[in-house]
């Protein structure tokens, strides 16, 4: 079990003269759960899109299962088909139905046929509890129920890791639920699964990892029982005060 998939060493990230990450180094083993968690700008969002390669590292490296992703030639949209990104935002296609959401990925990309594709679409929408939705189109479902589509779309191209957004920031306290339901049930398969988020229940209960970050750098990493159970660092204290009673 203790593959490794994913490891980043001494990632940095700058924006002009604005340094949003500086010398990340964490290691994602397969079947890990990881939560990665600190104050709004502490740039977790912003390194979640440079291991995705939604933006390029300024330094450091990315390797998946060994090799540099972020070299010179290499092939960044093979290396997605892996490593999948479920948004804050949903980013579904509104034009399409909530079924052709989770097909046009799979014949585009992985070239399956349009039949194959519909029956593994078919598999994760059932998963996660969209069938009766399949004809919908994103304007007609709630916020809990797209972010639940978007799950199934990244599942249907069998990537090895997830990598969450703030999956539930855009949701409405009630449809929060149903999207941590979904994800609980995915960890507890075995998914590998690198989420940032605020739901700190979530990452005390559900991770085996938990990474806190603090003004780009990570402050503070380890099990959920030391990470809340007795963290180290004031920052990470204070930040952690306010759940620790929950």
């Amino acid at each position: 079990m203790d593959e490794i998939i994913l490891q980043i060493n001494h990632l940095s990230k700058s924006f002009g003269n604005h340094e949003v990450l500086r010398d990340i180094d964490f290691t994602v083993k397969k079947g890990d759960v990881t939560s990665i968690i600190g104050a709004s700008g502490s740039g977790k969002s912003t390194l979640l899109r440079c291991i995705n390669l939604l933006e390029t590292p300024t330094s450091g490296e990315i390797l998946y299962h060994g090799e540099n992703v972020v070299k010179q030639g290499f092939k960044a949209p093979a290396y997605r088909s892996h490593v999948g990104m479920v948004f804050q935002s949903f980013n579904l296609f509104n034009n399409m139905t909530v079924l052709e959401n989770c097909i046009v990925g799979q014949v585009k990309v992985l070239k399956r046929s349009r039949e194959e594709a519909q029956q593994h679409a078919m598999y994760y929408l059932e998963k996660v509890g969209m069938a009766p939705y399949i004809n919908a189109k994103p304007r007609q479902i709630s916020g809990g129920q797209k972010q639940r589509v978007a799950i199934a779309r990244a599942l249907a191209m069998d990537p090895e890791v997830l990598l969450f957004d703030e999956p539930t920031s855009a949701l409405d306290p009630e449809m929060v639920g149903e999207v941590l339901a979904v994800m609980q049930s995915l960890a507890q398969e075995g998914m590998t699964m690198l989420v940032v988020t605020h739901e700190m229940a979530f990452a005390r209960d559900v991770s085996n990892h938990v990474v806190y970050m603090n003004e780009g750098v990570i402050c503070e990493q380890g099990s959920p029982e030391e990470l809340f159970g007795n963290p180290q660092k004031k920052e990470t204290q204070d930040f952690l005060s306010r759940f620790r009673n929950n």
